[in-house]
């Protein structure tokens, strides 16, 4: 009976510490996490037992400043396109011409692919079709509004 006691008493001390070691999944819905009891303002956590790992009680949560919305995709790339775009606008006429937009897929591709080679006619097949698909109103330019269309449909 005092070993089952015991046993019992390790693994209420042990499961919070044993729950931070799973990883979080990066596919599909997550778990809920446990739920603590509130033991109120005075009250303190069990000895032997590490208050920062129990989770927050539904009043602090309640406190807490509500979290931002995690930003669309459209949202995320015309951040990206209004930092980035004065970059490759080298004549800064508010529109990328042909040797600038190639510039900007190049690093992107790049990034994308580390093994990407600039000078590949393949890449500049592909810039030269990703150009024609991103100048939408046939303007031998792209605008920041055309960039953001492309972009956000998956280039």
């Amino acid at each position: 009976m005092v070993k089952f006691v015991l046993l019992g008493g390790a693994m209420i001390i042990a499961a919070p510490a044993l729950a931070h070691t799973a990883l979080p999944s990066t596919s599909g819905p997550q778990a809920p996490a446990a739920q603590v009891p509130d033991r109120g303002a005075g009250a303190r956590a069990p000895a032997g037992m590490a208050t920062e790992a129990l989770p927050p009680s539904s009043a602090d949560a309640s406190q807490a400043a509500p979290a931002a919305a995690p930003a669309s995709k459209a949202e995320q790339v015309a951040q990206v396109v209004d930092t980035e775009f004065p970059t490759y606008d080298k004549d800064s006429s508010g529109t990328l011409n042909a040797a600038e937009f190639a510039a900007w897929m190049v690093a992107l591709k790049t990034v994308a692919d580390p093994t990407t080679k600039a000078d590949s006619p393949a890449l500049k097949t592909w810039v030269g079709q990703a150009f024609a698909n991103a100048d939408a109103d046939q303007s031998k330019s792209v605008s920041k509004k055309e960039l953001n269309g492309f972009l956000s449909q998956g280039g």
